[in-house]
């Protein structure tokens, strides 16, 4: 079982003169739920190399006990320094994909090209791809086999409208997740903020945010080893 784990590269909030990146318990939660379940972890980023952390992520208030241990792994902060290129690998060398948020997702993923046909031909071989938190807003541009959005009539969630409110960024995000969701005619919906939610239909598996990332990686694990 191999399964890529696709960051962020974009370390800028917007014109905030704040820093982003992706969401340290969104990687650490995935990364060891499949590890203990024996697969193989390859971690990707559209530049490579070290994928900037938001900083926030890492304030006591959001640590876990995946976090610290995440922390404390050398091999697994090895891996993550050097991260492979995005436009380098290609889905057949794995069984799913699974995309951690952060706000940064919003900036370079959602627009990467490399992104969208990676998705899109996970989704067309028949292997699920997962996304949690701001994550599920990188489908806006990715289009099912018969052209249509990707998340049209899916059920669907992804960070709400009101917990980009309750972190005061909802003027300075691209574009707001729940928002676009809807507007490619996913079926979105949402647990109460901050509670672990995840929704899975078909392939497509999205979790509402930070505390759904466990969540949402069990689910993928259990599609993997029932289609083994």
């Amino acid at each position: 079982m191999k399964i890529l784990i696709v960051l962020t590269s974009h370390d800028t909030l917007g014109n905030t003169g704040k820093k982003t990146g992706f969401w340290l318990e969104e990687l650490a939660a995935p990364y060891y739920v499949f590890k203990d379940a024996g697969a193989q972890i390859v971690l990707a980023s559209p530049k490579g190399g070290q994928p900037p952390l938001d900083p926030k992520s890492n304030e006591p208030s959001f640590q876990t006990d995946l976090t610290r241990r995440f922390e404390a792994d050398a091999d697994a902060n090895a891996q993550l320094a050097t991260t492979v290129r995005l436009d380098s690998v290609s889905q057949a060398d794995f069984d799913a994909v699974f995309y951690p948020g952060g706000h940064g997702p919003l900036w370079d993923l959602a627009e990467d090209a490399n992104s969208v046909a990676l998705i899109e031909s996970f989704i067309a071989a028949g292997k699920p791809a997962a996304l949690v938190c701001h994550a599920p807003g990188v489908l806006r541009d990715v289009k099912a086999a018969d052209g249509q959005p990707l998340v049209a009539g899916k059920q669907v969630t992804g960070f709400t409208n009101t917990e980009e409110e309750g972190v005061g960024l909802t003027e300075v995000v691209p574009f707001l997740v729940e928002d676009v969701l809807k507007a490619k005619g996913g079926l979105y919906s949402k647990g109460a903020d901050w509670d672990s939610y995840v929704v899975s239909d078909g392939l497509l598996i999205t979790g509402q945010n930070p505390a759904s990332s466990a969540e949402a990686a069990d689910v993928l694990i259990k599609q993997l080893t029932a289609k083994a």
